[in-house]
């Protein structure tokens, strides 16, 4: 019986290779699909070995997740309960297996004491019965456990605080991420089952945990309640349950002891480094926490474009500095709605010294090099931006802003290919985000992927929909609709919302533009889409506004219409591009 199969897309032959190799040298008898004898057929020696595989690791990838023996495979070890799951290239697990962890490989060097191999290799051992052999060659016998945080419920009754049950949960999945026997369903895959009312053995069966920790938390003045307890996934039994009624400055703590609590619940060791990263809060501040979370859910779920959204991120930011000067999280956060400030609405923000301030707190801050990057490319200093980039992308592959500024940076460069898996692991880590649902979609017709584009398409409806019926001003969600009805084949409805859009927020930039790659691309308006662009050109004040217009496949429709043309050439002599690149010739 083999330990390990890997199935995998040709395009990444060698990281199939190299994960391989590396849990061979753990110890673990491993077997790829170039392994075929000769005389005997492809489909019966798939079949035998995934049969008698005691895990199976897919290596998903672009590739790999249009490819039928792929998904067949994954398919079969889903049913087997053997499936493990991770993506070399940022591209997430195709439907169903999109609702089932998935860890990160992403810019894996090779390292098997690296976190991102540990959580890999903890899940090949809980499903293959033993640990990978150690120095003296025995296998390492300790148990290893997986467990799915469920949204904490919002007992306070005003939907207003929602934010700061969110973040309670977010930061108990980070910080139980950090214990590396245990392995933790990913934040957007457990928040998928916010206000569901399945069973929760249920749950853990479809998600493949062994155990399930639900809680609530209720805010009111100075004080919180949170309930938590610990399920078995198989059983249903509690295995663990506390109830904490605190001072809200005790808020650090309870999660603390929330977290320490399972480790003892389930009987785990802890690293030193372990216990030291359980310990680390970014700011002893309970008020200035509470701000931070309110400031980050404004940021992901607030209207892009509008000026009063950063405007008030800023501000909230600064309440939270003010009170713990040493807060990098909220000086990183405030950097970025700065960014925004400075290059969508001509503010004179300095968003890369507050960026600096977050890294000289703390240099690991991902957001601040994001912050870096988009300076660096609107100075064209394009190898030095990706060159940041990068680094925030192995600082925390998992967060929703430095996927967002990554997608953006290579689509602006003319790479929509390779900003595909960044949008779509944007959306993927929120639940709320329909802007880069919106860019999926434009990427994918870019490239004439239908299929892509019509899954694209579904999300960013669903979404702008329920963010219109709570916002009925929101003319970047309502232009983002429109362009996803307009791909649904639903142009009468897409019509009704473009003029929606247009009466309740004709100053807002990003609506402008995204109604214009509409009229462009699927409307065949060329009229129609000089018209809602003018504004957009006249005010742009960013190099990137145009770069990203520059290579935009939604407006090659209208690239030679002269008006356009003009309009272009306008903004990038007022900006100065046009006499850069006339002197760099």
């Amino acid at each position: 019986m083999t330990d390990v199969f890997i199935s995998y897309g040709r395009s990444t032959e060698a990281q199939a290779h190299a994960i391989a190799d590396a849990l061979r040298s753990r110890g673990y008898e491993v077997w790829r699909d170039d392994e075929i004898p000769a005389n005997r057929a492809y489909s019966e020696v798939i079949e035998e070995r995934l049969t008698t595989a005691r895990a199976v690791v897919v290596v998903w990838s672009a590739e790999a997740a249009k490819s039928h023996w792929v998904r067949a495979e994954a398919d079969r070890a889903r049913e087997a309960g053997t499936l493990i799951q991770v993506t070399v290239d940022g591209t997430l697990p195709p439907l169903p297996f999109n609702q089932i962890q998935c860890s990160s490989l992403a810019g894996w060097s090779g390292d098997t004491a690296s976190d991102t191999w540990k959580k890999l290799e903890g899940a090949v051992a809980s499903l293959v019965g033993k640990g990978p052999a150690g120095a003296d060659g025995k296998a390492d016998q300790e148990r290893r456990f997986s467990v799915c945080v469920l949204p904490f419920i919002n007992m306070s009754g005003d939907p207003e605080q929602e934010y700061f049950s969110d973040g309670i949960s977010e930061d108990i999945i980070t910080d139980l991420s950090q214990i590396s026997a245990l392995s933790v369903v990913a934040r957007n895959t457990s928040f998928s089952f916010k206000g569901s009312a399945q069973h929760l053995t249920k749950i853990a069966r479809e998600l493949g945990v062994t155990h399930v920790l639900e809680g609530s938390v209720r805010k009111a003045g100075d004080r919180v309640r949170i309930n938590a307890q610990l399920i078995d996934g198989l059983a249903g039994d509690h295995i663990w349950a506390q109830r904490y009624d605190r001072d809200l400055t005790d808020i650090f703590a309870i999660q603390d002891e929330i977290s320490k609590a399972i480790v003892s619940a389930l009987q785990l060791k802890l690293l030193p480094k372990e216990k030291k990263a359980l310990e680390q809060r970014g700011t002893s501040s309970a008020d200035a926490y509470n701000l931070y979370l309110m400031a980050r859910e404004l940021w992901i779920t607030g209207s892009f474009g509008d000026i009063r959204r950063d405007e008030t991120i800023v501000r909230i930011c600064e309440q939270a500095t003010a009170l713990d000067p040493n807060y990098a999280k909220a000086w990183a956060l405030m950097a970025l709605a700065q960014t925004e400030l400075r290059f969508w609405h001509e503010k004179p923000e300095d968003a890369l010294s507050t960026a600096e301030r977050a890294l000289a707190i703390d240099p690991n801050v991902p957001e601040a090099h994001c912050v870096r990057a988009r300076y660096l490319s609107e100075q064209d200093r394009l190898e030095e931006a990706n060159e940041q980039i990068e680094i925030a992308l192995k600082l925390d592959a998992d967060s929703w802003e430095v996927n967002r500024e990554a997608a953006r940076l290579f689509f602006r460069q003319g790479r929509i290919a390779d900003a595909i898996p960044f949008f779509d692991r944007a959306i993927q880590l929120s639940e709320t985000d329909y802007s880069n649902a919106n860019m999926l979609l434009c990427c994918y017709a870019g490239i004439g992927d239908k299929v892509g584009e019509q899954r694209a398409a579904r999300i960013a409806l669903e979404r702008a929909e329920k963010v219109v019926s709570r916002e009925a001003t929101n003319g970047a969600a309502l232009a983002v609709g429109a362009m996803a009805l307009a791909a649904l084949g639903q142009r009468d409805r897409a019509m009704e919302w473009i003029q929606r859009a247009l009466l309740v927020a004709p100053d807002n930039l990003t609506m402008r533009y995204n109604l214009g790659c509409l009229y462009s691309a699927q409307l065949n308006d060329a009229d129609g889409a000089v018209e809602v662009l003018a504004p957009f050109f006249e005010r742009i004040q960013s190099h990137s506004h145009v770069s990203h217009a520059d290579v935009d496949p939604d407006l090659n429709a209208i690239r030679n219409d002269v008006r356009f043309e003009q309009m272009v050439a306008q903004a990038k002599t007022r900006l100065g591009i046009a006499a850069q690149t006339a002197a760099a010739e």
